[in-house]
This record gives structure tokens, C-alpha cells and sequence, in this order.
């Protein structure tokens, strides 16, 4: 019963903070603002953890590459607590470290799916809103929006380049689960 309790500390503990690190990656990537007070939170959660590692691994042109290296370590290192906790044995690292890695991708699917229904909502009830929170949503998911829109056009002002991105999501998410299994 003590050992459910740990894992599910653990689990939780390490998906939020793989979850932030995730985050701050594609806010670099999407090109959100640097200076929204969410950003610069994410950026100060996550800067003494990652400092080590900006040291070692080099930039990849304007992408900073060690939030997403320390989240794949992050993920490795919970399924290793959890199942020597569970077996009392150390499991296969190679298995572990491809588990990590569809982790992360199905984390970064995670957080489109919901930054897209979260711009989709906001687009009908606030669509021009100066809030920190909404216009953060917007400049996550409007380059994925402008890729959707090269493949499907609106159609008389109706923007139907979400539902591309929700099939596309669904899609990968559906081969990570079966590669997974």
C-alpha cells in the first residue's frame, strides 16, 4: 500500500516537472514571447536544473535542446524508481530510454491537443484578449495552425485547420500506444 503512495508521488512529481521542461521547449520553438510573466516562470522553474546541462549540450542553431534531453532523463529516471519499487529489480535501459522518448513525444502531442482546443475556445469567447495566459496559447499553436492552414484553406471565414491538427495528434498518438505495447 506504502509502495502505491510512492509511485504515485513520484510519477506525479516527475510528469509535471517533464511536463514543464516540455513546455519551455515549445514556447522557444513556437517563438512565444519571451517576457509573458508565464514564460519567464517556466523559464525560472526550470533554469538551475538545466544550467548543467545548457553547459554541455550545444545548441541546435537558435534551439536550446537541453530541456528536452533533461525531460527524457526525467521520464527515464521515474520509470526506474517505479519499477524497482514495484520489482526490486532495475529494468532493461534501452527499453527504458525508448520509453522515455515516446513519453516525451506523447507529451508534446498532450500539450498541442489542449493548447489547440484551448486557442479554438478562446477564439470564439476572447479572440483579441491581452491576457498573459490566452495570448500565450495563441503563439504556441498559431505555427501549427499556419502549417494546418497550408493543407486546408478556410472555407468562407470557417477555419476547419484544427480538426486536421486533432487527426494528425490521434494519429501519432494512436502509433506511439502501439509501439509502446
Amino acid at each position: 500500500m506504502a509502495g502505491d503512495t510512492l509511485t504515485l508521488i513520484i510519477r506525479t512529481i516527475g510528469e509535471v516537472f517533464s511536463f514543464i521542461l516540455i513546455l519551455r521547449f515549445l514556447l522557444q520553438v513556437s517563438g512565444a514571447d519571451y517576457y509573458n510573466p508565464i514564460s519567464q516562470s517556466v523559464v525560472r522553474f526550470t533554469q538551475i536544473p538545466l544550467a548543467p546541462l545548457q553547459r554541455i549540450i550545444p545548441r541546435a542553431g537558435r534551439f536550446d535542446l537541453s530541456p528536452i534531453v533533461l525531460a527524457l532523463l526525467v521520464k527515464a529516471i521515474v520509470v526506474i524508481a517505479i519499477i524497482f519499487l514495484a520489482q526490486g529489480s532495475l529494468p532493461n535501459l534501452v527499453a527504458t530510454f525508448m520509453f522515455a522518448l515516446f513519453g516525451v513525444l506523447d507529451g508534446i502531442l498532450t500539450i498541442y491537443f489542449w493548447a489547440v482546443i484551448g486557442s479554438v475556445i478562446l477564439s470564439w469567447v476572447a479572440p483579441n484578449s491581452y491576457h498573459p495566459g490566452p495570448q500565450l496559447i495563441m503563439q504556441l499553436t498559431e505555427p501549427v495552425f499556419g502549417l494546418a492552414r497550408k493543407v486546408i484553406p478556410s472555407i468562407g471565414g470557417l477555419d476547419l485547420s484544427p480538426i486536421l491538427i486533432f487527426l494528425v495528434i490521434q494519429i501519432l498518438q494512436s502509433q506511439i500506444t502501439r509501439l509502446v505495447m
